[in-house]
């Protein structure tokens, strides 16, 4: 409930027309059957709020059920690509969620790990909104070969966003 609730607020606030969910939004094919009535009450009117979009991802491969939006695999909104998993080579436009990356950082000596945006101004990795989604280092193979350049990592904190260069992140576990 701490995941849709935090979604309820934004969508209050933002009164978006179009909510899009990049894939992963459940943990598996069974996942919506197993939610609680509130839950399942919940996502049915927030989807009264706004058009949601699901795109298929590698943990809920079905579609939500009936009354909760629109199914796709990906949209495509020239100039923007909205998609599960980030295409490798050369690619404009392209959001994508599946990563969830987090930047490892040390500040003041302490080692601690935050979910971040990546981009590179070409294409823009989200990390997981959900409250119980874990997170890929953004140093990881897996998410720096999209990068054939530089990219940065958009952290969000309570006061400001703080774009960092993957030159200053951390791989897990190395601190100081």
């Amino acid at each position: 409930m701490q995941t849709l609730a935090a979604l309820a607020v934004l969508i209050d606030a933002l009164q978006p027309a179009t909510v899009v969910c990049l894939g992963d939004s459940f943990h598996d094919r069974d996942a919506v059957a197993r939610l609680a009535t509130e839950d399942r009450d919940e996502i049915e009117r927030l989807a009264t709020c706004a058009r949601f979009v699901w795109i298929a991802g590698n943990h809920d491969p079905a579609p939500p059920p009936a009354g909760w939006g629109d199914v796709a695999e990906e949209i495509d909104e020239a100039p923007l690509v909205f998609r599960h998993e980030a295409h490798f080579g050369t690619v404009h436009g392209e959001v994508s969620g599946h990563f969830h990356p987090v930047a490892a950082l040390t500040v003041r000596g302490r080692g601690f790990r935050r979910r971040c945006f990546l981009t590179d101004g070409y294409r823009l990795i989200l990390p997981a909104f959900g409250a119980y989604a874990g997170g890929l280092n953004a140093l990881d193979p897996a998410i720096a070969q999209l990068f054939p350049d530089d990219y940065d990592a958009l952290l969000v904190g309570r006061d400001a966003v703080r774009r960092l260069s993957w030159r200053q992140l951390r791989p897990d576990a190395v601190f100081g």
